[in-house]
């Protein structure tokens, strides 16, 4: 099996019969015990999980593509495609496939998708010995080579060796030249043949029959005899549509002819996928996956040519800046550049990384903001269709760029406001444009996408500069629509009024701090929002109320939640004047809470000073120990001689350090010793003999400090018990 893993990007068939990508990663082929079986394992790039596990199945039919696609169907009928960067590692997985399931590794697919019974195998080894010859390409031979291709698209084996019959050969070519002939001559029931023929040989799925097929000699000729449905009492004018009515705008000029052929070709292979062939059931959604497979990777093909062009989006962007072009012309390149974003969406994510990257450097989104202002609807539209895509593929991008133009605008015309504005003023009955740009912003508002490291917190940073630039205008219908109502209600007397728009402003602030979001805390504790809810409250006095409920249940739900932050505010500053109410308990509540949490954080601070006392002490003493031993080595020789020379020796070497103590001031206890001004610290000796000896003893006064104390802290220290416990000051 193959130990060298190989970069893969796995796809899904979707329902919508569209390849979607799943992840990319490094595959490998290995026997999996769970599975009882050899299985395709593809490790993710991103995140190094699984993102497959399949069981190489005897009766699973794997198909080779182009040298570098793989592509297959699970037992659930869900299609897959493994596509490699390299045709060494497409290879050597397929070997793989094919020794599992005894295949020749030179057959391009390993066998039909569904099971045959044993009567079934047994017709299959009679074919396998009959011999498969095509009759002559003629026109008295159409309705034979009709039936037998239509007969052949039962039989798995017979399908095989057709599609190789008709690679090998010319055969296509011929019966193309035929349909040329028959539509000359009118000859409308063999051009009924030739219809089923193409449709029998596109049915047969294979890659290198669509490469004969949709090349450009053959390709409209191809989608002639697709219009000769013998189900149709009329031909259908396909060719006239794609040749006349669709016709290819080069917005910019394009000067490589081999990209120009590419997009003519998908283009005219997507019509005949879409229109001409038959819309595949339910039970056969694998149909057609190799062709579609063909669309999908010549769409990757286009946009990398298109991307490694260095003067092609360049020249787009400068044309979308102009402001001298016509709406006509800026309409075009917006459609262009809308097709070309929908096209990139099948790059490989580096692909797509190093795509998105330059449209941002060359400007995309100072254009959207742009053309979005725009009267013209259909420029309008597209832009927000771009746009979309954009926020779509990172939501950070759109975000970083809003906050930076916010700083670089002097007239404050911002982008996300105009945004808003169209979401706002959308003038469509079922506002369609509306809810798609209300979508956008609640994806750019979604704290849960918001990036947080440890350099910025992106979460913060936007709502901060939306709540300051863009909320006024966010919120500005709202006000609009109701302020008539308030101006009626100001001149309304009574206390109910004022009673309800008070509970309307209590929901608002108990719903956010329902969120338990610190960032809302922290608004409310900044702008002391509590001031007039208190003074509401006192105001209110002892009727028992909405209000009075209303304000009550608010303080107990923080309380109850224990909102630390907010706990902490109140008792601060309003438990002085709520302390005197106390028919409920919830104010009283609040403050216990309070001290609790003021202890618990004293304590913890208690332990970080215990735990970081004993490091740094007994840090200092092997320190001090090896000075000591180096000293005592330098004097070696003095070591029986007078002490008090040997301590004023140990001072000369170490005089911006140690300061002597007399012994009685430290005799049984540790003191804590001043910082020096540089920085360094102070040791305090009191035991010149117990240097001497090449010794240091932790109960005596050598020791290093950390902070400076003030004289009257240290003379109250030395009136107090030797016995003192030890301690540290912060």
């Amino acid at each position: 099996m193959a130990d060298k893993r190989h970069h893969v990007t796995l796809y899904s068939l979707n329902q919508d019969q569209e390849w979607e990508e799943l992840g990319t990663g490094h595959i490998s082929s290995t026997y999996v015990e769970r599975l009882q079986g050899v299985s395709l394992l593809v490790q993710s790039d991103s995140h190094g999980s699984l993102i497959l596990e399949s069981k190489i199945n005897s009766n699973t039919p794997y198909q080779k593509q182009q040298e570098t696609l793989i592509v297959w169907s699970e037992a659930e009928n869900h299609g897959m495609a493994l596509s490699f960067q390299d045709t060494e590692g497409c290879r050597q997985i397929w070997e793989d496939i094919c020794r599992v399931q005894g295949k020749d590794p030179s057959v391009e697919i390993t066998q039909d998708l569904l099971e045959e019974s044993e009567d079934e195998q047994l017709d299959d080894i009679l074919e396998t010995n009959t011999v498969l010859v095509l009759p002559n390409c003629e026109l008295s031979k159409l309705e034979e080579i009709s039936d037998l291709i239509t007969s052949i698209l039962l039989s798995p084996i017979h399908k095989e060796r057709l599609a190789l019959i008709l690679e090998n050969e010319a055969y296509i070519k011929n019966l193309l030249q035929l349909f040329r002939v028959c539509e000359d001559l009118g000859d409308i029931a063999n051009l009924h043949y030739l219809h089923e023929i193409i449709k029998g040989i596109l049915l047969l799925n294979k890659t290198g029959l669509f490469e004969i097929l949709f090349s450009a000699d053959c390709i409209m000729d191809v989608v002639g005899c697709l219009e000769y449905d013998p189900a149709l009492a009329q031909p259908k004018r396909h060719r006239e549509f794609l040749t006349q009515n669709a016709r290819f705008k080069e917005i910019v000029p394009i000067t490589d002819c081999e990209l120009m052929q590419k997009i003519h070709q998908t283009y005219k292979v997507q019509y005949i996928y879409d229109i001409l062939l038959p819309i595949p059931s339910v039970f056969e959604e694998n149909l057609l996956s190799a062709l579609t497979a063909f669309i999908f990777l010549n769409k990757v093909e286009i946009v990398s040519m298109l991307q490694e062009d260095n003067n092609f989006l360049p020249e787009v962007f400068a044309q979308l800046r102009d402001e001298t072009i016509d709406d006509d012309k800026r309409r075009e390149l917006l459609f262009f550049f809308k097709e070309f974003c929908a096209f990139s969406q099948t790059l490989h994510p580096p692909r797509k990384d190093e795509l998105f990257k330059t449209l941002t450097e060359l400007g995309v989104l100072p254009v959207l903001k742009v053309v979005m202002s725009m009267e013209d609807v259909q420029i309008r539209s597209a832009a927000t269709d771009i746009f979309t895509y954009l926020v779509e593929y990172s939501p950070s991008m759109i975000r970083e760029f809003i906050v930076e133009e916010a700083q670089q605008s002097e007239d404050g015309n911002l982008f996300i406001n105009l945004v808003i504005e169209q979401m706002i003023c959308d003038n469509d009955p079922e506002l369609g444009g509306a809810v798609h740009l209300m979508g956008l912003l609640h994806v750019l508002l979604d704290p849960e996408n918001m990036l947080t490291t440890s350099n910025k917190c992106e979460r913060s940073e936007f709502l901060n500069f939306f709540y300051k630039h863009c909320i006024h205008i966010f919120i500005a219908p709202l006000f609009a629509a109701t302020a008539e109502r308030i101006h009626e209600e100001d001149n309304t007397a009574g206390s109910d009024q004022n009673n309800r728009n008070c509970l309307s402003a209590l929901r608002f602030m108990r719903r956010m701090i329902d969120l338990k979001d610190e960032l809302y805390n922290s608004y409310i504790i900044k702008g002391n929002l509590f001031e007039p809810v208190v003074s509401a409250f006192l105001a209110n006095g002892t009727r028992y109320n909405m209000l009075n409920s209303a304000v009550i249940e608010l303080f107990e739900y923080i309380r109850v939640e224990n909102i630390k932050s907010l706990v902490a505010h109140i008792v601060e500053n309003f438990y002085g004047t709520l302390e005197s109410i106390e028919y409920v308990q919830t104010f009283k509540g609040l403050k216990i809470k309070y001290e609790e949490e003021k202890d618990r954080q004293s304590q913890i601070r208690k332990n970080l000073h215990s735990v970081t006392y004993s490091k740094i002490f007994h840090r200092s003493a092997r320190v001090l120990e090896k000075k000591e031993e180096r000293c005592l080595k330098e004097n070696s020789e003095e070591r029986e001689a007078v002490r008090p020379p040997l301590e004023n020796d140990f001072q000369g070497h170490y005089d911006k350090f140690v300061e002597t103590k007399k012994p009685k001031e430290n005799e049984d206890r540790v003191d804590l010793p001043k910082t020096a001004t540089s920085g360094g610290y102070k040791i305090t000796s009191s035991h010149s003999a117990g240097m001497a000896n090449g010794t240091s003893s932790l109960n005596g006064s050598s020791m290093v400090g950390l902070v400076n104390r003030p004289d009257e802290e240290k003379d109250k220290e030395e009136e107090t018990s030797p016995r003192k416990r030890q301690h540290l000051n912060l």
